[in-house]
C-alpha cells in the first residue's frame, strides 16, 4: 500500500503562482491551493497540513495578518509557516520571522531550492515532534519513577516505623509499670522540638532538623532496658542503691544495641539520633547525671530535650512506689530543677508549652 503523503497548503492571490507551486510540489506532496487567507482558513477547518506556504502581499488579509490569526488559534498555532514574497529586504524578512514563520522564500523561486528547503524544514519539524514525544515519554517515566520511589520510600519508612514500634513495645512489655511511656515521651519531645524551631533558640543546631525523623528515633531512648533483668525492671518498690546502679546501665546498653544495628545496615541518621537519645537522656545540666557526667551544653541538645519529656512523664505517671503527681506539681518540680537538672533555656520553652503537655 502506498504511504499516505503529507499535505501542504499553498496560499497566493496570483493564480499563476498557485499553478507553478502546485506543479513543483505535486510529485512529493498532496497540495491544496487557496487564493486568499479566507479560503485557507476554510481549508483548515477540515484539514491539518504539515506546512503552509503563505504569500505575504494579498488583498483583504495579508500574510502577516493571517499568521497572527494562525498562531492565536490552538488548533493551528503549531503548523509551520513559510512566507513567500517578492520582497527581499531584511526588514520584511525579520518581521515575518518575528511573527512565527520558520522561513522566508522570495519569488520567483527555483523549484529545486523550494523543494529542498521544504524537505529540510519538514525533517526538522518531524524531529521536533519526535523529540517532544520522547520528552513526554521521559517525563511520564520520571513521574512514574518518582511515584515508584515515593511508594518504595513509604514502604521502607512504614517498615522502619513498625520495627521501631515493635522494639519499643518489647521494652514496655518487659517494663510493664511504664506502659505508654515511650508514646507519651515521643509526643512531649515533638512539642518541644516544634516549639524550639519556632522560637529561634539554638537556631544553628535546629535549622536542618527533620522532626519526623527525630520523633522516630526517640522511640529507642529506653531500648537499653532490654538488657536489664526483670527483677529490677518489675520490682514493685523503690530500687536499692545497687539495683539503681544496674538500672543506670540501660543508657550505655542502649547505645551498644543501636551500634550493633548500625554495624549491620547502611548509615542512617535516625540511628545516630537514637543513640544520642538513648545515651544522654539522663545527663543533668550541672554534671551530676549519668552515664558520662556531662554538664551544660556538652550534653547533646537532643539529650537535654528528652530529659524534660522523660522526667515530666515519670512524674505524672503512677508507680508502685509513688503516686502520680498532678500536672501543676510536675511543673513545679521541673521548675525547681531548671539550671541544675535541666537546661534553663529549654525549661523556659517547656513552661510556655505546659498546656500542650497537660493535654
Amino acid at each position: 500500500m502506498e504511504n499516505k503523503r503529507d499535505l501542504i497548503i499553498l496560499v497566493d492571490d496570483n493564480a499563476a503562482n498557485l499553478r507553478t507551486g502546485k506543479n513543483v510540489l505535486a510529485d512529493r506532496y498532496n497540495v491544496f491551493t487557496a487564493p486568499s487567507a479566507e479560503k485557507m482558513f476554510g481549508l483548515l477547518e477540515r484539514n491539518k497540513p504539515v506546512l503552509i506556504l503563505l504569500d505575504v502581499d494579498m488583498p483583504e488579509t495579508s500574510g502577516y495578518d493571517a499568521i497572527k490569526i494562525l498562531k492565536a488559534n490552538p488548533e493551528t498555532k503549531d503548523i509551520p509557516v513559510i512566507f513567500l514574497t517578492g520582497k527581499s529586504d531584511s526588514d520584511n524578512e525579520l518581521e515575518g520571522l518575528s511573527l512565527g514563520a520558520i522561513d522566508y522564500i522570495t519569488k520567483p523561486f527555483l523549484p529545486p531550492l523550494l523543494l529542498k528547503r521544504i524537505e529540510v524544514h519538514l525533517l526538522v519539524e518531524a524531529q521536533k515532534r519526535t523529540l517532544e514525544v520522547q520528552q513526554e515519554k521521559l517525563k511520564n517515566f520520571n513521574d512514574n519513577l518518582q511515584k515508584m520511589v515515593e511508594e518504595k520510600t513509604k514502604t521502607v519508612t512504614e517498615l522502619q516505623n513498625a520495627i521501631l514500634k515493635t522494639m519499643s513495645d518489647l521494652v514496655e512489655f518487659r517494663d510493664d509499670i511504664t506502659g505508654g511511656h515511650i508514646e507519651r515521651t515521643q509526643r512531649g519531645v515533638g512539642i518541644l522540638l516544634t516549639a524550639l524551631q519556632n522560637s529561634g533558640l539554638y537556631q544553628e543546631q535546629t535549622a536542618d532538623w527533620d522532626i519526623k525523623l527525630l520523633l522516630q528515633s526517640s522511640q529507642l531512648h529506653d531500648i537499653g532496658k532490654i538488657a536489664i533483668s526483670d527483677r529490677i525492671l518489675q520490682k514493685p518498690a523503690q530500687l536499692s542503691n545497687e539495683e539503681f546502679e544496674e538500672m543506670k546501665k540501660h543508657t550505655t546498653f542502649g547505645v551498644k544495641v543501636i551500634e550493633k544495628i548500625e554495624a549491620s545496615t547502611s548509615a542512617s541518621d535516625f540511628l545516630k539520633y537514637a543513640k544520642i537519645f538513648a545515651g544522654t537522656h539522663h545527663e543533668k545540666w550541672n554534671g551530676s547525671g549519668y552515664p558520662f557526667g556531662l554538664a551544660g551544653t556538652d550534653i547533646p541538645l537532643l539529650g537535654r530535650i528528652m530529659a524534660i519529656a522523660d522526667v515530666y512523664d515519670a512524674l505524672i505517671s503512677e508507680r508502685s512506689y509513688k503516686k502520680a503527681f498532678t500536672h501543676a506539681e510536675a511543673i513545679k518540680i521541673i521548675g525547681a530543677g531548671s539550671g541544675s537538672h535541666f537546661d534553663p533555656s529549654l525549661s523556659t520553652v517547656f513552661f510556655q508549652m505546659a498546656d500542650q503537655f497537660r493535654t
